[in-house]
C-alpha cells in the first residue's frame, strides 16, 4: 500500500532527490534538452463508472487497455469527484471551486459567477498551451461554456496546435453513460456490432451490490452494463494509442477518470462510494517520470478530488494557480499540505430536490442529510426511463419482494450515515449508533461543518432564493458577504434535521428570524418533525404569509402532517400558479410527498396541474402526476 513519506513528497513536488538530500533548482527551472520545457497534458474522461476495472480488482471487468495504463501509470485508490452527477462535477473542475462555493451545485443551473473567476483553460491559454475540449461541457453557469477553449467540439483536437506548441486537451467518451443501457441503445450497438449479441457475463453469472434487488432486469442491466465499460475501455485504448503514434507519448502527462460513479440505480445522484468514488489513473511521459508520486503500477492512498485537479494540473505545467481556487495541488512545485479527507456534496437532480453533505477519508465516510424526510430513491424521470433496473427494482420494494438493505434506498434516510469502508465497501451498515465510533463520528461531524462553513457552503440557500437574496451581486459574493450568517444556517439546518423533538422550541425560535434561510430550516425541521411538531401548527400558519415563496411552500407541506391539509393545497397552488420558477418546482416536489403519505390523492394533484405547460424541468413534474392512474 502506498503512502507518502518525506522523500515520495518531495519528489511529487517536482524536486531532485539523491542520497545526500536536495540537489540542484527545482526540475522547473532546468529547460531539457530536445524537448519541449512544460509537458502536454491529456485528460481523458469517461462518464458514469465506478471503478469497475479490472487494474481496480474488479474480476468481472475486461478492460485490457485501462489495466495496461495502470501498469504504465499510478492508481489512486481513493479519488472522488466531488458531487455525484456532472454539471456539478464538470463546474467544480472548470472553476478549481466546490460548485457548492459558487451556486453551481443543482444539476443543470445557470448561476453567475464572478467576472474574475475564469476557468482554467482561459489562464493555461495565457500561459502558451493549446486547449481543446471533446466535447462536453455541461457547465451550471450562465458564460458561453465554449468561449473558455481554443477549440470545443467534437472535432476538437490537439492536432491542431501550431508547430511545438504544449497542449492541454480533454477528450470525454459516453460510452459508459447510464443512458446507454436502454433497449433501443443496447440494440443500435448490437446491430453496430460494438457490443456482442449476448452479454458477455450471462446475466444469471453476474455478481452486484446487496443493495440491488435480484431480479432478471437488474441482472440484465448490470451484465450490459460491463460490456459498455468494455467499450468505453475500446476508445480509451485508440486515444492512447494515437498519441503513441503521433510520438507525443514521452512529452505527455495523461489524466483518466470517471466523471463521477455510477452508472446504475444508487450510483450517480447518491454520496456514497458508489456514486463519488472514481478511477483514476495518471500516466508520466518518460521526460516527466520524475513527477509521478510513485513507481509505475504502484497505488496511491492520498484522498484526492475534482477541484484539486485543476490546481494540480497548473502545477505541473509551471502554471501559477488562481488565489481564488479552493483545490489545491498534489503534485508538481506548487503541491501543498496533503489533506486528509475530501468534501462531497449534492443538491437538486433534474426535478428532484435533496441536500446532503458528507465527508471521506482513507477508510470512513459520515453523511448528514439535511432532508432525511426525503428517500435516496425519488421518482426521477430520467433513470427510470433510460435504467430498466430502476424500475425494476422499484417495482420489487412495491411488491414487497425486498429485503431490508435492499428495502432501504426508497425509504425515508437516517438523519446521519457513518460507514467503516474497509469492513463494509458496499456501505450497507449504518454504524452511526455504534460507541465504539463515537469519538471519530463527532471528529468527521466537526470536520464536515468546518468544510461547509470554510467554503460558505451556498447549497444550504433555497434554488427560488438565489436572484433576489443576491440582488446585483452574484450569489457567490454575497455568500462572501456578512449578509449570510453561514455558521448560524448551518447550526439550524443540523437541529432541523436531527428528527429531534426537544429542539423544537429552537426551530420555532428559527421560524422568527429576520433571515428568510433560517426561517426556512427551521420550518423544514418542523416539516422533518411531522406529527410530532403539532405545537408549530399556529406559528407554521402564520408562515404561509411569508414573503419567500419557499419557505410558504415548506409550512404548507409541514401542516399537510397537522390536519391542513386544504390549507396546505391552497398554498401550493396559489404558488404553482404564480411566476417563481424554483419554488413551483419545490411545491410540485411537496405535492408528491403529500400524496405518497396519504393526505392528497393524485386526482386532487392532477386538477391542480391541469393544463400547466412548463419550459423547465417543473414540466417533468406535471407528466409524471398525469401519468398516474
Amino acid at each position: 500500500m502506498y503512502k507518502h513519506t518525506r522523500r515520495q513528497f518531495l519528489k511529487a513536488a517536482g524536486f531532485a532527490v539523491g542520497s545526500a538530500g536536495i540537489i540542484g533548482a527545482p526540475l522547473y527551472a532546468r529547460r531539457r534538452r530536445g524537448g519541449q520545457d512544460r509537458p502536454n497534458i491529456l485528460w481523458i474522461t469517461s462518464e458514469d463508472n465506478s471503478p469497475l476495472l479490472g487494474c481496480y480488482g474488479d474480476e468481472q471487468a475486461h478492460t485490457p487497455n485501462l489495466d495496461r495504463l495502470a501498469r504504465q501509470g499510478v492508481r489512486y485508490r481513493n479519488a472522488f469527484a466531488n458531487p455525484p452527477v456532472c454539471s456539478a462535477a464538470r463546474s467544480t473542475l472548470i472553476t478549481g471551486m466546490y460548485a457548492c462555493s459558487v451556486g453551481l451545485h443543482n444539476h443543470r443551473s445557470k448561476v453567475r459567477i464572478p467576472d474574475s473567476f475564469r476557468s482554467y483553460p482561459e489562464y493555461m491559454r495565457e500561459s502558451g498551451y493549446y486547449c481543446t475540449n471533446n466535447s462536453k461541457t455541461d457547465y451550471n453557469y450562465t458564460r458561453k461554456a465554449g468561449e473558455a477553449w481554443d477549440e470545443s467540439s467534437k472535432k476538437a483536437h490537439y492536432d491542431n496546435r501550431k508547430p511545438g506548441q504544449t497542449f492541454f486537451a480533454v477528450f470525454n467518451t459516453t460510452l459508459s453513460h447510464e443512458g446507454q443501457l436502454t433497449e433501443q441503445a443496447v440494440s443500435n450497438r448490437r446491430k453496430q456490432g460494438i457490443l456482442p449479441p449476448r452479454p458477455r457475463i450471462a446475466p444469471e453469472d453476474v455478481k452486484f451490490p446487496p443493495y440491488h434487488a435480484d431480479t432478471p432486469i437488474v441482472r440484465r442491466d448490470w451484465s450490459i452494463y460491463y460490456d459498455n465499460v468494455t467499450l468505453m475501455d475500446k476508445e480509451v485504448g485508440r486515444l492512447l494509442d494515437e498519441l503513441d503514434a503521433k510520438g507525443l507519448a514521452d512529452d505527455t502527462i495523461v489524466f483518466y477518470y470517471a466523471d463521477h460513479g455510477g452508472a446504475l440505480p444508487r450510483g450517480k445522484r447518491n454520496i456514497h462510494d458508489s456514486g463519488t468514488r472514481v478511477p483514476f489513473i495518471m500516466r508520466f511521459g518518460k521526460k516527466w517520470a520524475h513527477l509521478a508520486p510513485a513507481d509505475p503500477g504502484e497505488w496511491v492512498d492520498q484522498p484526492v478530488s475534482f477541484v484539486d485537479f485543476p490546481a494540480t494540473a497548473f502545477s505541473l505545467m509551471g502554471v501559477p494557480i488562481p488565489k481564488h481556487f479552493e483545490g489545491r495541488a498534489f503534485l508538481g512545485k506548487q503541491a501543498g499540505e496533503l489533506q486528509d479527507h475530501v468534501f462531497l456534496f449534492r443538491a437538486r437532480m433534474d426535478e428532484r430536490y435533496d441536500t446532503v453533505r458528507a465527508v471521506r477519508n482513507r477508510r470512513y465516510r459520515y453523511i448528514q442529510n439535511y432532508s432525511p424526510h426525503r428517500p435516496w430513491g425519488q421518482q426521477y424521470s430520467y433513470p427510470f426511463r433510460v435504467m430498466p433496473s430502476m424500475g425494476s427494482w422499484y417495482q420489487a420494494y412495491v411488491d414487497g419482494k425486498c429485503n431490508p438493505v435492499q428495502a432501504r434506498y426508497w425509504q425515508p434516510k437516517p438523519s446521519e450515515e457513518f460507514y467503516d469502508i474497509e469492513s463494509d465497501p458496499y456501505e450497507v451498515r449504518n454504524l452511526i449508533d455504534e460507541p465504539r465510533h463515537t469519538d471519530r463520528i463527532a471528529q468527521m461531524r466537526e470536520t464536515l461543518k468546518r468544510d461547509i462553513v470554510r467554503t460558505r457552503d451556498t447549497g444550504f440557500i433555497p434554488e427560488g432564493m438565489f436572484e433576489r437574496l443576491s440582488a446585483d451581486r452574484t450569489l457567490y459574493e454575497y455568500a462572501q458577504s456578512d449578509a449570510y450568517p453561514i455558521e448560524r444556517i448551518v447550526d439550524v439546518a443540523n437541529l432541523a434535521a436531527s428528527r429531534d423533538a426537544s429542539a423544537l422550541k429552537e426551530l420555532l425560535a428559527a421560524c422568527d428570524d429576520p433571515h428568510p434561510v433560517i426561517r426556512y430550516w427551521g420550518a423544514t425541521g418542523c416539516l422533518i418533525l411531522q406529527d410530532k411538531a403539532s405545537r408549530a401548527k399556529g406559528k407554521l400558519k402564520g408562515l404561509l404569509k411569508d414573503d419567500w415563496a419557499d419557505i410558504r411552500v415548506v409550512a404548507a407541506e409541514a401542516l399537510s402532517y397537522l390536519g391542513e391539509t386544504d390549507l396546505a393545497l391552497r398554498t401550493m397552488e396559489s404558488i404553482i400558479n404564480g411566476k417563481e420558477t424554483f419554488a413551483t418546482l419545490a411545491a410540485l416536489n411537496a405535492l408528491d410527498f403529500m400524496q405518497q403519505a396519504g393526505h392528497v390523492s393524485v386526482k386532487r394533484i392532477q386538477g391542480i396541474v391541469k393544463g400547466k405547460r412548463f419550459k423547465d424541468v417543473s414540466g417533468r413534474m406535471v407528466d409524471y402526476f398525469n401519468a398516474m392512474e
